[in-house]
């Protein structure tokens, strides 16, 4: 039930994203030079800022950012722990112990800091990879133990025996079984992407301008957040409706694929 009401919300919110532009009477990017800090009215729905942009259609093009940079690094970082976390556990031997070097250093590093220090130029682009880049190394070690477990299936066995490529296997006999974990893995870190992306554009070490996100957007905003509370307010609720919804699917796939978790 939880997985329909996040589905039901993201879906909403997508569309929201995708058609807000198209009945917004501003564009993002569109300056009105007599309404600076302007409250909600007929012209402009949720306000102006403080340099007269409306606040509606920057909130909009922020959450796209934001759901651009949270599913592209989720799709990245599921997909490269479930390639190296496969081929560690089928492998075995000195790729195995390579490969698993490799995770454990990855796993010192404060992600953030990295990524803070680095700061990729590129907008979404770079962001994104970036991000993927240190989301991944637990889920490749879940990946690994379930490989260790399946590649001593009859199975399994029998493709090895009949001389069926690594790749092949995996994909063909390994992976189908591990569908479950990397459907809950990608969903979760999708909210775990687009808090990281809003904490860094906040500090100013993410998105950068003339691009906008919702982190971009409350940073902008915090500092007169008392006296004019729109143009942070909505963007800091949309925020957490975005977050909130993917949680809702990542933990109602966690329930439907392990109900031992409930």
């Amino acid at each position: 039930m939880r997985a329909v009401a996040g589905a039901v919300l993201l879906v909403v919110l997508v569309a929201l994203v995708v058609a807000g532009p198209f009945v917004s009477p501003w564009g993002w990017d569109e300056i009105d030079f007599s309404a600076f800090r302007e409250g909600p009215s007929a012209a402009h729905w949720l306000g102006t800022t403080r340099s007269g942009r409306d606040v509606f259609a920057l909130t909009l093009r922020g959450a796209r950012t934001s759901l651009v940079v949270g599913f592209a690094a989720a799709a990245i970082s599921t997909g490269l722990a479930a390639v190296v976390g496969a081929f560690a556990g089928y492998a075995g031997g000195a790729l195995d112990r390579g490969l698993m070097w490799g995770t454990d250093v990855l796993l010192i590093l404060p992600p953030l800091l990295v990524v803070a220090v680095v700061r990729p130029g590129g907008g979404m682009a770079a962001l994104a990879p970036s991000l993927a880049a240190f989301m991944w190394m637990v889920t490749a070690r879940a990946v690994r133990a379930e490989t260790l477990s399946l590649r001593g299936r009859e199975y399994v066995l029998a493709a090895r025996f009949v001389g069926v490529r690594a790749p092949r296997a995996l994909v063909r006999h390994v992976l189908p079984q591990l569908a479950s974990l990397l459907a809950v893995d990608a969903s979760l870190n999708v909210g775990i992407a687009i808090v990281a992306e809003s904490g860094l554009s906040y500090l100013g070490l993410g998105v950068r301008p003339p691009d906008v996100s919702l982190g971009v957007l409350i940073a902008d905003g915090g500092g007169v957040g008392g006296a004019f509370p729109w143009p942070f307010g909505f963007a800091a609720v949309l925020l957490v409706v975005i977050v909130l919804a993917v949680n809702l699917v990542g933990d109602g796939l966690r329930d439907v694929f392990d109900p031992e978790s409930r």
